[in-house]
């Protein structure tokens, strides 16, 4: 699996169909946000938005005329978990297609159409498709193209995804099917992915790899946050594995109109030449773009207003997912 920083063909977004009533958005403001993303990002690379039949003419309303719209049955809009991780062998693209369960059977709607999409996406780019023989989700992993892959415990080992799996079993099959040679697991994700439409704790709003081999890692700095101690606990284990850490620190937000809130830099995405960075008018968003800058060197770093879509329980990370070009 290449990094998400090498170059892509495209990226792949699904265009919402509900919105979560816990959210405190219309279907409208989720539509808004997903748009913002694909519209940013469509300046830079090219973006495929997977549309149900019965939204197209919702999306064409708020979407760039540069966003291709592809038509397909679909229940949620988190590309990057429904979608397939594309892995480059012998210079050709290859679709891997994780059994997707709505995240341990943790989500209020169906997900028998999501379930389908990586094959889906497989079969329009008419390249091969491999499907996992074990749940998992896109954001539940990061790698860093030199064989090293970060996963969480209470995803891929959660009872209600893999059950009889340890650690070395499903590293076997994630290693065979990325390529991989290493996986460093954290113990858990941050506090409120665990609950209804959450993931139980997805990495990539925790850490992920720079260019540059450093780890990125979100600080919650308020000792208030039930996220203060995660840091604390990850941190000497980052560095046992040999890896040189680069805080992103929280946002100064604590609580949004349900609770402590997740709120993360770390869940950006790297496109050809930009990092698509989460905003959240805080007084941190302008700290985090310097960081980002000094882990992207040469990149614009384009920061969005991420609310709505934090409030959806995810992030810019989680509904993208790139379809790196075929150079591997």
């Amino acid at each position: 699996m290449p990094p998400e920083w090498d170059p892509h063909t495209a990226t792949w977004m699904g265009f919402p169909r509900v919105s979560y009533a816990e959210s405190g958005l219309s279907r409208e403001d989720a539509r808004r946000a997903w748009a913002l993303v694909a519209n940013t990002i469509s300046e830079h690379e090219p973006v495929r938005m997977l549309c149900h039949p019965e939204d197209l003419k919702a999306a064409d309303k708020c979407l760039a005329e540069a966003v291709d719209k592809i038509t397909v049955n679909l229940n949620d809009a988190w590309l990057r978990d429904i979608g397939p991780t594309f892995v480059v062998e012998d210079g050709g693209l290859i679709a891997v297609d994780w059994q997707f369960n709505g995240w341990g059977q943790n989500t209020e709607l169906e997900w028998g159409d999501d379930d389908a999409i990586a094959d889906y996406i497989a079969n329009w780019l008419n390249i091969p498709s491999e499907r996992a023989g074990f749940v998992n989700e896109g954001g539940g992993l990061h790698v860093n193209g030199s064989g090293t892959v970060l996963l969480t415990d209470t995803v891929q080992l959660d009872p209600a995804r893999n059950p009889g799996h340890d650690r070395d079993s499903i590293a076997k099959h994630i290693h065979a099917a990325l390529g991989t040679e290493r996986a460093i697991w954290l113990p858990r994700g941050l506090w409120r992915d665990n609950f209804l439409n959450g993931t139980k704790g997805h990495v990539d709003i925790v850490a992920c790899f720079a260019p540059d081999g450093r780890l990125l890692v979100h600080q919650q700095t308020h000792e208030d946050h039930p996220d203060f101690s995660l840091w604390q606990s990850l941190l000497p284990q980052f560095r046992e594995a040999g890896l040189e850490v680069l805080p992103l620190e929280a946002p100064h937000t604590l609580k949004d109109n349900r609770d402590w809130v997740d709120y993360s830099y770390i869940n950006h995405y790297v496109c050809n030449g930009a990092v698509i960075c989460p905003a959240f008018n805080d007084p941190r968003d302008g700290a985090a773009r310097e960081r980002l800058e000094d882990a992207y060197p040469g990149r614009e770093i384009e920061m969005l207003d991420a609310r709505a879509l934090f409030a959806m329980g995810g992030g810019i990370h989680c509904i993208t997912q790139q379809q790196p070009s075929e150079t591997g």
